[in-house]
């Protein structure tokens, strides 16, 4: 009988839990969708202003104008030595007229500093290096005896193990007002610095920093350090990682930097304001996110300072980078990323709902909050109590249908707008077939990826809690299929 009793017990609270649980995540999926075509809505209108306005702004007269603003590329480099010095003369070939390359090479254990040595003709010299920012012992600066190479710094320093730390000997060692963080790997398009350094010079209100769309270069054929043909990656993971990066820079990105309210520019192409990214401390050197929490810092410091700002996104692709092809290397990365995102929101959590914040305290973090942060934890929950519930016989049955079904359309819907509009404005693939396959990735992606990025980010959050350390890892990159050699 205590058996009996206890077991009805057990049903009635799993019963309870599931019908709560039930109209919380009505609500919550409303919300969440209503939130999405808002976000749609504002994106597409930036995307067509966007393009309407590029026909009055002449690119070639910022070109010649006196005040042109110069910049500095930093890219740090760990064990790059076997694509180095294709990756050097590749950001070396980028147009504009005043800019600078400043390759960190942070303490490599092989022969990527030799390798630049050799083939730029660098010596060491005397360089005046201010630490604004306070880094790992740099160890010193080569210049180039070849007038080609005369836009190139290469710094050496000791390894700070993080990005950041890299970044930001980078940053102390550049001349211009401006910088591009970037990857040493990354394949820029010719024209990336104007197109960044375009709204720096155009609008009064000051703007701080600048992004663009990021695509993936796997399986894309490379000519002259630049991309020849862009081709949908043959593998699984990368496949859908092209459904995500379409999604998050051309709906999602799109539509905060058309109300102002970005909080992440990409860690593999972003442009900043020197001056400000300084005066903030420079990436932090302890996170895990430090795209992030750069741009969460920097509108921080404009808020206390009462200055009007602006954060830029570009609706084009300006940058291809080779992203995870393994489900290791893939868990790993979306871990690391799910721990920044939850070490960014607990180190400024002081910022939610405090007026002087503006719409980073009421709009920006909490929506962080919410629909980045505890998704999947509530979709944790969600399975937990659909097995409960089957176990026990609670379940709705009904309702779980209607609600799963009703989601994964909308889902479904959103991210075939996003290939359309993306296929229309940039035709970025070679033919229809790829576009079929991709197609086809986002009907699948729902039962097959999604889980895994779930799975990782609630691992993320664990070591964070925990405070578990965790290493960036090496991701061993496959290179890129090569049309022609690369020539001066």
């Amino acid at each position: 009988t205590c058996t009996r009793n206890l077991l009805i017990m057990i049903k009635n609270l799993t019963y309870q839990l599931i019908h709560f649980y039930e109209v919380f995540i009505s609500f919550f999926s409303v919300a969440f969708i209503l939130i999405y075509i808002s976000l749609s809505l504002l994106s597409y209108y930036a995307i067509l202003k966007h393009l309407r306005y590029q026909k009055f702004i002449s690119e070639d007269i910022l070109t010649r104008s006196n005040h042109l603003l110069g910049v500095s590329i930093v890219a740090p480099a760990f064990n790059e030595g076997v694509n180095i010095v294709y990756n050097v003369k590749s950001l070396l070939s980028l147009t504009y007229p005043k800019f600078e390359i400043i390759i960190v090479n942070d303490g490599s254990t092989d022969d990527t500093l030799s390798k630049l040595i050799t083939e730029f003709e660098l010596v060491k010299i005397d360089f005046y290096y201010q630490e604004k920012i306070v880094t790992k012992t740099v160890r010193g600066h080569y210049k180039s005896t070849n007038p080609i190479y005369s836009k190139l710094l290469v710094v050496d320093k000791e390894n700070g193990k993080s990005k950041a730390d890299a970044s930001n000997a980078g940053i102390n060692s550049s001349k211009y007002p401006l910088f591009i963080c970037t990857d040493v790997d990354c394949i820029l398009k010719r024209d990336t610095i104007l197109k960044l350094a375009k709204p720096f010079m155009e609008n009064e209100t000051k703007v701080i920093a600048t992004g663009a769309g990021i695509r993936i270069s796997n399986s894309c054929e490379i000519k002259d350090g630049f991309l020849h043909k862009v081709h949908f990656p043959k593998d699984w993971y990368p496949r859908f990682q092209e459904l995500e990066y379409v999604r998050s820079f051309l709906f999602g990105r799109m539509a905060w930097s058309q109300i102002n309210g970005l909080l992440l520019v990409s860690g593999g192409l972003g442009m900043f304001d020197k001056e400000i990214a300084i005066k903030v401390g420079g990436y932090w050197h302890k996170s895990l996110g430090e795209d992030m929490e750069l741009i969460t810092r920097m509108r921080k410091y404009m808020h206390e300072n009462k200055q009007k700002f602006l954060i830029k996104y570009i609706p084009e692709s300006l940058c291809w980078t080779e992203v995870p092809g393994s489900r290791e290397v893939l868990i790993r990365q979306r871990t690391r990323w799910a721990r920044g995102l939850a070490q960014t929101l607990f180190l400024h959590r002081k910022m939610f709902f405090k007026p002087k914040y503006g719409g980073t305290a009421f709009l920006i973090l909490p929506y962080f909050f919410i629909f980045e942060f505890l998704v999947p934890i509530i979709e944790f929950i969600g399975i937990v109590l659909l097995i409960a519930g089957i176990i026990t016989g609670s379940l709705n049955t009904e309702h779980l249908i209607i609600m799963s079904a009703f989601v994964y359309l909308f889902y479904l819907l959103i991210t075939l707008v996003s290939i359309m509009i993306d296929d229309l404005l940039y035709k970025s693939y070679a033919n229809y077939k790829e576009l079929m396959v991709l197609i086809f990735m986002a009907i699948i992606e729902p039962f097959v990826y999604h889980p895994l990025n779930v799975y990782a980010s609630l691992k993320g959050y664990w070591f964070f809690f925990r405070q578990t350390e965790q290493k960036w890892g090496v991701m061993v990159r496959k290179g890129y299929a090569t049309t022609q050699k690369l020539t001066p």
